[in-house]
């Protein structure tokens, strides 16, 4: 499937971590989920996609709790969006994340500005006696010219790692075990969670963590919502699919048929057959499309053809799947409730 082949660089205190595969198996305690976004923009590229099918296959295969931070707070202070812009933003990238399949009845989404207080902010103070300026302008890379704003956001991403945050959810588990699957560029949040969580009785939550998908354009850079033309959205149409693929998919393939059936193409920076493989669910397939195309009996436009169907058919199973989502429906996920079959 899809989202097993999610791009892992690690798995941090695998070592003290019951690991997911050990509490399938029957051996170890439960644990939930963490995982966030930062709600910058109208809709989803399939870089954001990614890490919450992910997700979704942890959840689906280990039946646990899952919940869901949408920054909207710190996409006000440092995308300078309006406070009610940025609450606007959170419900309808709340809508895409729901479209992904997440079960209800085991999953809490909420926004930083509908539930920061009570015991989450305990821990948020918690975190941040802990860290100095000296500590966060090194983490983070803060200037001078940086509002105190984003140098206080960090404890805030920090504790959703620590089940007392939600005593809603977790009450009398304290010693829960937390995991978060994230994008690399996460990581300086959680390194200074681990490092702070023992220091205020809690445990080091474990981190999952992705390589970023690649822009359209090559390795070199990632999909960004700053660069439409980098990026495959979730809103994007047949024609805008084929148009971006066609145009802007960077190919290993030669420059003439005669090289291409001489040389073959070259894999290892082919962004077509990088996206397939995140996204061809048939690995027969896939690996069939590997080994003719690098042999060059498989041209690049053959290869493009085949990625553009494979991302139409998510796209639009996505999109269909995202309009049946109602206000009610985020309501609902975002209510502030137990789930009192979240490990059944």
């Amino acid at each position: 499937m899809a989202e097993e082949k999610e791009t892992n660089k690690s798995i941090e205190e695998e070592e003290q971590v019951v690991t997911p595969w050990e509490v399938a198996s029957g051996g170890g305690d439960k644990f939930y989920l963490y995982t966030g976004r930062g709600p910058s923009s109208e809709a989803l590229h399939l870089g954001h996609l990614i890490p919450f099918m992910f997700t979704k296959y942890l959840q689906d295969a280990f039946k646990v709790p899952l919940v869901i931070q949408l920054t909207d707070d710190e996409k006000c202070m440092w995308k300078n969006l309006s406070v009610e812009e940025s609450k606007r933003l959170a419900r309808e990238n709340a809508k895409d994340i729901i479209a992904c399949g997440f079960d209800i009845t085991r999953t809490f989404i909420f926004s930083d500005f509908g539930y920061l207080g009570g015991a989450f902010y305990e821990n948020v103070v918690r975190v941040a006696r802990c860290v100095s300026f000296n500590q966060v302008r090194g983490i983070f890379g803060f200037s001078p010219e940086d509002h105190i704003g984003k140098i206080g956001f960090p404890p805030v991403q920090a504790v959703p790692s620590f089940p007392t945050s939600f005593p809603h959810l977790f009450s009398g588990r304290d010693n829960l075990r937390c995991l978060i699957p994230c994008a690399i560029d996460q990581d300086p949040y959680f390194r200074m969670t681990r490092d702070v969580a023992p220091r205020i009785g809690y445990q080091k939550p474990a981190l999952i963590e992705s390589l970023f998908f690649p822009a359209l354009q090559g390795e070199s850079g990632k999909m960004s919502a700053s660069d439409p033309n980098s990026a495959i959205y979730v809103t994007d149409s047949k024609n805008d699919i084929k148009k971006k693929i066609n145009r802007h998919a960077f190919s290993g393939g030669q420059d003439s048929l005669e090289n291409q059936r001489k040389y073959g193409a070259n894999l290892e920076v082919d962004i077509p057959v990088k996206y397939l493989s995140f996204f061809l669910e048939d690995d027969a397939e896939l690996e069939h499309i590997k080994k003719e195309y690098g042999a060059g009996r498989m041209l690049t436009g053959e290869v493009k053809s085949r990625l553009i169907e494979v991302l139409t058919e998510m796209v639009m199973r996505h999109r269909e799947a995202r309009s049946a989502v109602t206000d009610e429906m985020v309501d609902a996920f975002m209510a502030v409730r137990p789930l009192p079959g979240m490990f059944d």
